[in-house]
């Protein structure tokens, strides 16, 4: 259980789609507006791991050549958004609009967002620890993630609300776009050695 909580952190914690997202709303429209999109984002979370959990996910998916193309979209969708952090220069790479986002655009988010689908499926196919009682097993892990998956991505607001409040040097955004980018390289890493593990 220790080893599947300390995936989850790993997994949650590294930069995607949901948590710049997360934090370029708090660094662009303040606390109130954050906090309903991690709410909208937390739904659309819950919404993945139920089409996981359901096999909802794996039917769509049962199509090897669909499954592939996907993974290749989704690998390429997040070099991409590597790439936009490493090269935006001295401005912080969150995404800015003229409006939040809402509960709303956090729900569609996370539905999109091929990363949930990466982590849930990563999570809830592996790390068994009561393997004679699935259905227990499951309520577990959903606890575990969403006690870990709330705080981290308030952490994450909290942190665009304060990077949006200072008046940092050029070089200081560069340094922490580099380190957003090389993080989300990590993540990349991690799904393409969970896609090429043996079965």
């Amino acid at each position: 259980m220790l080893t599947f909580a300390a995936a989850v952190f790993f997994l949650i914690v590294t930069p995607g789609p949901g948590v710049l997202s997360t934090a370029g709303v708090g660094s662009a429209f303040g606390r109130a507006a954050g906090t309903r999109y991690v709410f909208g984002l937390f739904l659309g979370q819950n919404l993945v791991s139920a089409a996981v959990i359901s096999g909802l996910a794996a039917t769509l998916l049962a199509d090897e050549r669909l499954r592939t193309v996907l993974f290749l979209m989704s690998i390429a969708y997040l070099f991409y958004l590597a790439a936009r952090i490493a090269l935006a220069g001295s401005r912080l790479a969150f995404i800015r609009r003229s409006r939040p986002p809402g509960v709303l655009g956090g729900v569609a988010l996370q539905i999109i967002n091929p990363k949930a689908y990466a982590v849930n499926t990563t999570l809830f196919s592996g790390f068994s620890f009561l393997s004679a009682d699935l259905f227990t097993e499951t309520v577990i892990k959903l606890l575990i993630m969403n006690a870990i998956w709330i705080p981290i991505h308030f952490l994450w607001l909290w942190a665009g609300i304060r990077l949006g409040q200072l008046d940092l040097p050029e070089r200081m955004h560069r340094t922490i776009n580099l380190g957003m980018a090389l993080s989300m390289m990590l993540v990349v890493a991690l799904a393409i050695a969970a896609q090429v593990r043996p079965v």
